[in-house]
């Protein structure tokens, strides 16, 4: 697939407006080629590359929408699908909470980017995969894993005057090792928007060793620990947080931000002070698109400051019915950390649970954000600050809410998340007390 330049989707998004009799028009197009490489048992068993591109049409008569999408772009196919968007509007029913299409405004570019990442080839992934596979073959262990790389592009634009193109480029990596016999796991996941900062290698070597040092694991009993929790191990637990971070779901009583009366938190003290997350679609980290779903413009902007709920997230109609300001819903997470290794904090514990990874989870109780999960590949005992000795995995119920309330240290923040998990984050470590864990598991 060619990645549509600026130039190009301005003409089609263009014609596809000339072409609408609605009273507003709103136009998409986002194009994506993937590459990918898995392996499994020391071999490689799939490869490819998907391409796609597709064009999507929004129009309304007055509070009457439709919508209609097509992945041809010759001038009948556009007025084809700009027809049909206007049949379905015309059929639809009115919609109560209809908002009109944003004004027109200037998007400030993030640098989404990176023309190495976009050069990957067959020949770049399957050395990806080979550093594992020969490294597993010379130990006696067995890997298997995904690589996936992505060059995309997103544009839009509506009848008042708004327009945004941007090009993306994202890599994910993610690889299991196990011993022979199944009694060891170690797993990894890697995330970044340039090659220059992935290292195959690096990745391979931390699986590899959670994977010998788990085997032999021994039984501890369930109850409340101090736990030293890796940043894959965080993210996916704070995810379920974030969600609840939308101002409507918190004033309807349908989250953990939810107050008596019909309030929400907003400026509540609900985390440890050492809490501090924001967004941020210019980080050079894990930068995102300059605008949201709904075409507004997104800011760098403070979601909990110094453990108080400094932000909600308002739709336009939302922010309407509550007289607030409403700019682009987050894309990114990043929470602030320290320059402490993982290993600093396992130095400091006298006696604790490592866990490098969290699996399974399911939401408990929307509005305490309790959660019910498992540990998986690579837990470990610690004790006088060294790892003591692989335990058996446990289930857990706790919250992230809780969690950010019973730190006791911090680590240094790392990538977690891309294009094909949950939206990016910079997560650190994290040292807390009390964590929950309440029975057995048999998974290794």
């Amino acid at each position: 697939m060619t990645i549509l330049t600026q130039e190009q989707t301005k003409r089609i998004c263009d014609r596809v407006m000339s072409l609408s009799k609605a009273d507003e028009c709103i136009v998409s197009i986002g194009g994506k080629r993937a590459g990918n490489i898995r392996f499994a048992r020391n071999a490689v068993s799939t490869a490819g590359l998907t391409d796609d591109t597709s064009l999507t049409v929004r129009v309304a008569f007055g509070k009457r929408q439709g919508t209609a999408s097509i992945n041809e772009f010759d001038d009948k196919s556009l007025e084809r699908v700009v027809r049909r968007a206007e049949e379905l509007a015309r059929l639809a029913p009115e919609n109560p909470e209809f908002m009109p299409a944003v004004s027109k405004a200037e998007f400030r570019a993030s640098n989404t980017f990176v023309q190495k990442t976009a050069d990957i080839d067959p020949e770049i992934r399957a050395q990806a995969a080979a550093y594992s596979i020969e490294a597993c073959r010379k130990k006696g262990l067995v890997a298997a894993g995904f690589l996936l790389d992505t060059t995309s592009f997103e544009t839009i634009a509506n009848s008042n005057g708004v327009f945004g193109h941007q090009a993306l480029t994202s890599l994910d990596f993610t690889c299991t090792i196990r011993t022979e016999d199944g009694r060891g796991s170690g797993w990894v996941k890697r995330s970044a928007r340039d090659l220059a900062r992935f290292d195959p290698r690096e990745a391979a070597d931390v699986a590899i060793e959670k994977a010998l040092r788990s085997v032999d694991a021994k039984a501890l009993e369930p109850g409340r620990y101090t736990v030293v929790l890796e940043p894959a191990a965080t993210s996916d637990l704070l995810a379920f947080m974030f969600n609840g971070f939308d101002a409507r779901r918190a004033d309807e009583g349908r989250s953990f931000l939810s107050k008596a009366g019909g309030k929400n938190r907003l400026g509540d003290k609900l985390f440890d002070e050492k809490v501090n997350i924001w967004t941020d679609p210019w980080n050079p980290d894990v930068p995102v698109l300059p605008w949201d779903n709904d075409m507004r413009a997104r800011e760098r902007a403070a979601l909990i400051k110094d453990g108080r709920v400094a932000a909600m997230d308002y739709s336009r109609y939302w922010a309407q019915q509550k007289n607030a300001r409403s700019i682009g819903s987050p894309g990114n997470f990043i929470m602030g950390g320290t320059d402490k290794t993982t290993a600093e904090l396992i130095a400091n514990t006298k006696k604790g649970v490592l866990v490098t990874r969290t699996w399974y989870i399911r939401m408990v109780d929307p509005q305490s954000v309790a959660l019910t999960g498992l540990t998986r590949d690579g837990t470990f005992y610690i004790e006088n600050g060294k790892i003591k000795h692989p335990i058996k995995n446990f289930r857990f119920n706790e919250s992230p809410v809780t969690l950010l309330n019973n730190i006791e240290e911090i680590g240094k923040p790392v990538v977690i998340g891309g294009d094909e998990g949950p939206d990016p984050m910079v997560i650190p470590s994290m040292k807390v007390r009390d964590f929950n864990f309440t029975s057995l598991s048999d998974a290794v």
